[in-house]
Protein backbone atom coordinates (compact mmCIF):
# COMPACT_ATOMS: atom_id res chain seq x y z
CA UNK A 1 0.00 0.00 0.00
CA UNK A 2 1.24 3.48 -0.91
CA UNK A 3 0.31 6.79 0.67
CA UNK A 4 -2.49 8.56 -1.17
CA UNK A 5 -4.36 11.88 -0.88
CA UNK A 6 -6.96 10.30 1.41
CA UNK A 7 -4.25 9.32 3.89
CA UNK A 8 -2.88 12.85 3.91
CA UNK A 9 -6.34 14.32 4.54
CA UNK A 10 -6.90 11.78 7.31
CA UNK A 11 -3.67 12.68 9.12
CA UNK A 12 -4.42 16.40 8.84
CA UNK A 13 -7.97 15.87 10.10
CA UNK A 14 -6.64 14.05 13.18
CA UNK A 15 -4.19 16.86 13.86
CA UNK A 16 -6.87 19.54 13.48
CA UNK A 17 -9.56 17.80 15.56
CA UNK A 18 -7.28 16.14 18.14
CA UNK A 19 -9.46 13.04 17.99
CA UNK A 20 -9.79 9.90 15.88
CA UNK A 21 -13.54 9.96 16.45
CA UNK A 22 -14.00 13.58 15.34
CA UNK A 23 -11.66 13.08 12.38
CA UNK A 24 -13.64 10.02 11.32
CA UNK A 25 -16.90 12.00 11.51
CA UNK A 26 -15.35 14.81 9.47
CA UNK A 27 -14.27 12.40 6.74
CA UNK A 28 -17.44 10.31 6.80
CA UNK A 29 -15.88 7.00 7.85
CA UNK A 30 -16.20 4.83 10.94
CA UNK A 31 -13.86 5.24 13.91
CA UNK A 32 -12.50 1.64 13.61
CA UNK A 33 -11.77 2.17 9.91
CA UNK A 34 -9.94 5.42 10.72
CA UNK A 35 -7.86 3.73 13.43
CA UNK A 36 -7.00 0.89 11.05
CA UNK A 37 -5.90 3.32 8.35
CA UNK A 38 -3.75 5.21 10.84
CA UNK A 39 -1.94 2.02 11.82
CA UNK A 40 -1.26 1.23 8.16
CA UNK A 41 0.09 4.71 7.53
CA UNK A 42 2.33 4.46 10.60
CA UNK A 43 3.68 1.15 9.25
CA UNK A 44 4.46 2.82 5.93
CA UNK A 45 6.30 5.78 7.43
CA UNK A 46 8.06 3.70 10.08
CA UNK A 47 6.85 5.25 13.32
CA UNK A 48 3.99 6.61 15.40
CA UNK A 49 2.38 9.82 14.22
CA UNK A 50 0.31 10.61 17.35
CA UNK A 51 0.32 10.01 21.09
CA UNK A 52 -2.60 10.48 23.44
CA UNK A 53 -2.63 13.22 26.06
CA UNK A 54 -5.24 14.75 28.35
CA UNK A 55 -6.13 17.25 25.64
CA UNK A 56 -6.45 14.59 22.91
CA UNK A 57 -4.15 13.41 20.14
CA UNK A 58 -0.74 15.10 20.00
CA UNK A 59 1.57 14.71 16.98
CA UNK A 60 4.95 13.10 17.57
CA UNK A 61 8.08 14.65 16.03
CA UNK A 62 7.59 12.36 13.02
CA UNK A 63 3.91 13.24 12.95
CA UNK A 64 4.68 16.96 12.85
CA UNK A 65 6.93 16.44 9.81
CA UNK A 66 4.31 14.37 7.99
CA UNK A 67 1.50 16.82 8.82
CA UNK A 68 3.51 19.84 7.66
CA UNK A 69 4.35 18.23 4.34
CA UNK A 70 0.84 16.86 3.91
CA UNK A 71 -0.66 20.33 4.32
CA UNK A 72 1.69 21.68 1.67
CA UNK A 73 0.74 18.94 -0.77
CA UNK A 74 -2.99 19.35 -0.14
CA UNK A 75 -2.83 23.13 -0.46
CA UNK A 76 -1.01 22.83 -3.79
CA UNK A 77 -3.52 20.26 -5.03
CA UNK A 78 -6.53 22.39 -4.04
CA UNK A 79 -4.98 25.46 -5.63
CA UNK A 80 -4.28 23.49 -8.83
CA UNK A 81 -7.92 22.42 -9.03
CA UNK A 82 -9.14 25.94 -8.24
CA UNK A 83 -6.97 27.39 -11.02
CA UNK A 84 -8.08 25.00 -13.75
CA UNK A 85 -9.69 26.73 -16.79
CA UNK A 86 -13.39 27.21 -16.21
CA UNK A 87 -13.21 26.32 -12.52
CA UNK A 88 -14.20 29.84 -11.53
CA UNK A 89 -17.27 29.94 -13.74
CA UNK A 90 -20.50 30.38 -11.80
CA UNK A 91 -22.78 27.37 -11.28
CA UNK A 92 -26.57 27.44 -11.40
CA UNK A 93 -26.83 26.91 -7.63
CA UNK A 94 -25.07 28.59 -4.71
CA UNK A 95 -24.64 26.40 -1.64
CA UNK A 96 -24.38 28.83 1.26
CA UNK A 97 -23.82 28.16 4.96
CA UNK A 98 -24.27 30.43 7.98
CA UNK A 99 -23.95 30.31 11.72
CA UNK A 100 -27.20 30.86 13.62
CA UNK A 101 -27.56 34.65 13.47
CA UNK A 102 -30.65 36.83 13.57
CA UNK A 103 -30.05 37.79 9.95
CA UNK A 104 -30.47 34.27 8.55
CA UNK A 105 -34.06 35.17 7.70
CA UNK A 106 -32.81 37.84 5.29
CA UNK A 107 -29.75 36.12 3.86
CA UNK A 108 -31.44 34.21 1.03
CA UNK A 109 -33.34 37.27 -0.22
CA UNK A 110 -30.42 39.69 -0.01
CA UNK A 111 -27.88 37.33 -1.57
CA UNK A 112 -30.35 36.37 -4.32
CA UNK A 113 -30.78 40.07 -5.13
CA UNK A 114 -27.04 40.56 -5.43
CA UNK A 115 -26.29 37.31 -7.29
CA UNK A 116 -29.18 36.99 -9.76
CA UNK A 117 -29.46 33.83 -11.78
CA UNK A 118 -28.15 31.56 -9.02
CA UNK A 119 -30.52 29.65 -6.80
CA UNK A 120 -29.41 30.08 -3.18
CA UNK A 121 -29.67 27.22 -0.71
CA UNK A 122 -28.85 27.77 2.97
CA UNK A 123 -27.40 25.47 5.62
CA UNK A 124 -27.54 26.84 9.18
CA UNK A 125 -25.13 25.40 11.74
CA UNK A 126 -24.26 26.38 15.33
CA UNK A 127 -20.63 25.61 14.56
CA UNK A 128 -18.33 27.61 12.29
CA UNK A 129 -15.86 24.72 12.46
CA UNK A 130 -18.42 22.45 10.78
CA UNK A 131 -19.13 25.07 8.13
CA UNK A 132 -15.41 25.58 7.52
CA UNK A 133 -14.92 21.86 7.12
CA UNK A 134 -17.86 21.69 4.68
CA UNK A 135 -16.22 24.45 2.65
CA UNK A 136 -12.84 22.71 2.69
CA UNK A 137 -14.42 19.48 1.46
CA UNK A 138 -16.48 21.18 -1.24
CA UNK A 139 -19.87 20.52 0.35
CA UNK A 140 -20.57 24.27 0.42
CA UNK A 141 -19.64 27.07 -1.95
CA UNK A 142 -19.52 29.86 0.64
CA UNK A 143 -20.36 30.56 4.28
CA UNK A 144 -20.82 33.30 6.86
CA UNK A 145 -18.72 32.34 9.89
CA UNK A 146 -18.81 33.71 13.43
CA UNK A 147 -15.58 33.25 15.36
CA UNK A 148 -14.76 34.17 18.95
CA UNK A 149 -11.84 36.53 19.52
CA UNK A 150 -8.60 34.61 19.98
CA UNK A 151 -9.78 31.59 18.01
CA UNK A 152 -9.86 30.66 14.34
CA UNK A 153 -11.28 28.15 11.88
CA UNK A 154 -9.01 26.24 9.50
CA UNK A 155 -9.67 27.21 5.88
CA UNK A 156 -7.62 25.53 3.18
CA UNK A 157 -7.06 26.66 -0.43
CA UNK A 158 -8.99 27.20 -2.63
CA UNK A 159 -11.09 28.61 0.23
CA UNK A 160 -10.44 32.30 0.83
CA UNK A 161 -12.09 34.77 3.20
CA UNK A 162 -12.88 38.42 3.82
CA UNK A 163 -13.83 40.06 7.11
CA UNK A 164 -17.42 41.27 7.29
CA UNK A 165 -17.48 42.59 10.88
CA UNK A 166 -14.07 42.69 12.62
CA UNK A 167 -15.48 42.71 16.15
CA UNK A 168 -18.79 42.86 17.98
CA UNK A 169 -19.80 42.09 21.58
CA UNK A 170 -21.68 38.99 22.69
CA UNK A 171 -24.66 39.62 25.00
CA UNK A 172 -26.26 37.46 27.71
CA UNK A 173 -29.86 36.24 27.86
CA UNK A 174 -31.66 35.65 31.15
CA UNK A 175 -35.20 35.30 32.43
CA UNK A 176 -37.38 38.39 32.42
CA UNK A 177 -37.99 37.65 36.11
CA UNK A 178 -34.29 37.47 36.97
CA UNK A 179 -33.18 39.96 39.69
CA UNK A 180 -30.70 41.47 37.21
CA UNK A 181 -33.21 41.80 34.36
CA UNK A 182 -33.84 45.48 35.07
CA UNK A 183 -30.19 46.51 34.64
CA UNK A 184 -29.00 48.13 31.41
CA UNK A 185 -25.87 45.97 31.43
CA UNK A 186 -24.65 43.09 33.55
CA UNK A 187 -21.26 42.48 35.10
CA UNK A 188 -20.05 38.96 34.45
CA UNK A 189 -19.10 38.42 38.10
CA UNK A 190 -22.75 38.93 39.07
CA UNK A 191 -23.55 35.71 37.17
CA UNK A 192 -21.09 33.57 39.15
CA UNK A 193 -23.83 31.58 40.89
CA UNK A 194 -25.86 30.95 37.73
CA UNK A 195 -26.26 27.73 35.78
CA UNK A 196 -25.09 28.24 32.20
CA UNK A 197 -26.43 26.83 28.96
CA UNK A 198 -23.47 25.77 26.86
CA UNK A 199 -22.79 28.16 23.96
CA UNK A 200 -23.33 26.84 20.42
CA UNK A 201 -20.30 25.87 18.39
CA UNK A 202 -18.14 24.78 21.33
CA UNK A 203 -15.57 23.39 18.87
CA UNK A 204 -15.11 26.96 17.56
CA UNK A 205 -13.75 28.05 20.92
CA UNK A 206 -16.97 29.58 22.28
CA UNK A 207 -17.00 27.36 25.38
CA UNK A 208 -13.28 27.90 25.99
CA UNK A 209 -13.83 31.64 25.57
CA UNK A 210 -16.69 31.62 28.10
CA UNK A 211 -14.57 29.73 30.63
CA UNK A 212 -11.61 32.06 30.10
CA UNK A 213 -13.76 35.19 30.59
CA UNK A 214 -15.40 33.81 33.73
CA UNK A 215 -12.05 32.77 35.19
CA UNK A 216 -10.69 36.25 34.49
CA UNK A 217 -13.71 37.59 36.41
CA UNK A 218 -12.90 35.29 39.33
CA UNK A 219 -15.14 32.23 39.02
CA UNK A 220 -15.63 28.95 37.19
CA UNK A 221 -18.89 28.79 35.19
CA UNK A 222 -21.21 25.86 35.86
CA UNK A 223 -22.32 24.65 32.42
CA UNK A 224 -25.38 22.62 33.33
CA UNK A 225 -27.28 22.45 30.05
CA UNK A 226 -26.51 21.73 26.40
CA UNK A 227 -29.15 22.80 23.88
CA UNK A 228 -29.32 24.03 20.29
CA UNK A 229 -29.83 27.77 20.00
CA UNK A 230 -33.62 27.76 19.70
CA UNK A 231 -34.17 24.96 22.21
CA UNK A 232 -32.42 26.95 24.95
CA UNK A 233 -35.03 29.74 25.05
CA UNK A 234 -37.57 27.91 27.28
CA UNK A 235 -34.81 27.07 29.76
CA UNK A 236 -33.81 30.73 29.97
CA UNK A 237 -37.42 31.96 30.22
CA UNK A 238 -38.11 29.50 33.05
CA UNK A 239 -35.08 30.77 34.97
CA UNK A 240 -33.11 27.52 34.82
CA UNK A 241 -30.05 29.08 33.24
CA UNK A 242 -28.41 31.96 31.38
CA UNK A 243 -26.71 31.87 28.01
CA UNK A 244 -24.58 33.92 25.63
CA UNK A 245 -26.38 35.17 22.53
CA UNK A 246 -25.76 36.98 19.27
CA UNK A 247 -26.57 40.62 20.12
CA UNK A 248 -28.75 41.25 17.08
CA UNK A 249 -31.36 38.71 18.24
CA UNK A 250 -34.42 40.37 19.77
CA UNK A 251 -35.34 38.93 23.19
CA UNK A 252 -37.53 35.84 23.05
CA UNK A 253 -40.77 35.70 25.09
CA UNK A 254 -40.06 35.61 28.80
CA UNK A 255 -36.43 36.65 28.42
CA UNK A 256 -34.27 39.78 28.33
CA UNK A 257 -30.96 40.26 26.52
CA UNK A 258 -28.35 42.54 28.06
CA UNK A 259 -24.79 43.68 27.24
CA UNK A 260 -21.96 42.44 29.44
CA UNK A 261 -19.94 45.16 31.17
CA UNK A 262 -16.56 45.67 29.55
CA UNK A 263 -17.31 43.40 26.58
CA UNK A 264 -15.61 40.25 27.94
CA UNK A 265 -16.98 38.22 25.02
CA UNK A 266 -16.15 39.46 21.51
CA UNK A 267 -16.60 37.79 18.13
CA UNK A 268 -16.04 38.56 14.45
CA UNK A 269 -17.84 37.65 11.24
CA UNK A 270 -16.06 36.56 8.09
CA UNK A 271 -17.29 35.61 4.64
CA UNK A 272 -15.50 32.58 3.20
CA UNK A 273 -15.88 31.07 -0.25
CA UNK A 274 -14.28 28.65 -2.66
CA UNK A 275 -12.40 30.29 -5.52
CA UNK A 276 -13.21 27.29 -7.73
CA UNK A 277 -16.96 27.93 -7.28
CA UNK A 278 -17.28 31.74 -7.19
CA UNK A 279 -15.52 34.19 -9.45
CA UNK A 280 -14.39 37.57 -8.12
CA UNK A 281 -17.54 39.37 -9.26
CA UNK A 282 -19.88 36.90 -7.57
CA UNK A 283 -17.76 36.83 -4.41
CA UNK A 284 -18.05 40.62 -4.13
CA UNK A 285 -21.79 40.43 -4.74
CA UNK A 286 -22.13 37.70 -2.09
CA UNK A 287 -20.32 39.94 0.40
CA UNK A 288 -22.70 42.82 -0.35
CA UNK A 289 -25.73 40.58 0.14
CA UNK A 290 -24.52 39.22 3.47
CA UNK A 291 -23.58 42.70 4.64
CA UNK A 292 -27.05 44.00 3.76
CA UNK A 293 -28.69 41.11 5.62
CA UNK A 294 -26.65 41.70 8.78
CA UNK A 295 -27.06 45.49 8.80
CA UNK A 296 -30.80 45.07 8.31
CA UNK A 297 -31.01 43.32 11.68
CA UNK A 298 -28.53 45.46 13.62
CA UNK A 299 -31.31 47.66 15.02
CA UNK A 300 -33.63 44.83 16.02
CA UNK A 301 -32.18 44.91 19.56
CA UNK A 302 -32.05 48.48 20.93
CA UNK A 303 -28.86 47.97 22.97
CA UNK A 304 -26.98 46.46 20.05
CA UNK A 305 -28.39 49.10 17.70
CA UNK A 306 -26.93 51.80 19.94
CA UNK A 307 -23.57 50.00 20.06
CA UNK A 308 -23.59 49.47 16.30
CA UNK A 309 -24.19 53.14 15.46
CA UNK A 310 -21.53 54.18 17.97
CA UNK A 311 -18.91 51.98 16.25
CA UNK A 312 -19.01 52.83 12.53
CA UNK A 313 -15.44 51.56 12.09
CA UNK A 314 -16.67 47.95 12.40
CA UNK A 315 -19.32 48.29 9.69
CA UNK A 316 -18.86 46.18 6.53
CA UNK A 317 -16.61 47.74 3.90
CA UNK A 318 -18.68 48.11 0.75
Amino acid sequence: MDLDIGHLRMVCAMAETGSVTRAAARMGVSQPAMSSQLRKVEELVGGRLFVRSRSGLEPTALGQQIISRARTVLAELDTLIGDLPGSGEPNAALGLGSVHLACVGSIVARVSEEVPGRQVSLRIEPSSALLGDALNRGHLDAALLGIMEGFDVTLNPPVVSRTLVPRYPIFVALSAHHPLAGQNEIDLIDLKDESWIGPPGADDGSLASLRASCRAAGFEPVVRFEAPSGAACPLVAAGHGVRLVDPSWPPQPGTVVRPLTGEPQVAKLIVAWRRDRLNDEDATALYRGLAAAFVEHADRHPAFGAWWHAHPHVHPLL
